[in-house]
């Protein structure tokens, strides 16, 4: 028997103009009517965990990158040093990539947009 290395959590979609028990049993409510919400749910969902693992991917990247560097860590080997000031307006820079990065949502194309 093939072992399931995957499983997906089923998510329970209530509507909003349903009754007060269904909204609250929810996991995501829909507060139109519309069942073609649930298709546009799930894409957004998908377009934000991968914007989350990018912006996780990047940040981690970067801070692994640059702490050793603000730390001073390679300056007995290469002579490399980062003024404080520049290493936080680095840090900053980073900040700033990350809130464009997730901007970039807005722009989502959604199925069954007016």
């Amino acid at each position: 028997m093939m072992r399931q290395r995957w499983r997906r959590r089923m998510s329970v979609f209530a509507i909003g103009t349903g009754t007060d028990i269904a909204v609250e049993a929810g996991d995501v409510v829909l507060m139109s009517g519309d069942v073609r919400s649930v298709v546009k749910a799930i894409v957004l969902a998908r377009g934000t965990l991968r914007t989350i693992r990018y912006n996780f991917l990047w940040a981690y990247g970067y801070n692994i990158a640059l702490i050793p560097v603000a730390a001073g860590v390679f300056f007995p080997l290469f002579g490399w040093l980062l003024n404080p000031m520049l290493a936080a307006a680095a840090m900053s820079i980073s900040s700033v990539f990350v809130v464009t990065n997730s901007l970039r949502l807005r722009r989502l194309q959604l199925p069954f947009a007016k």
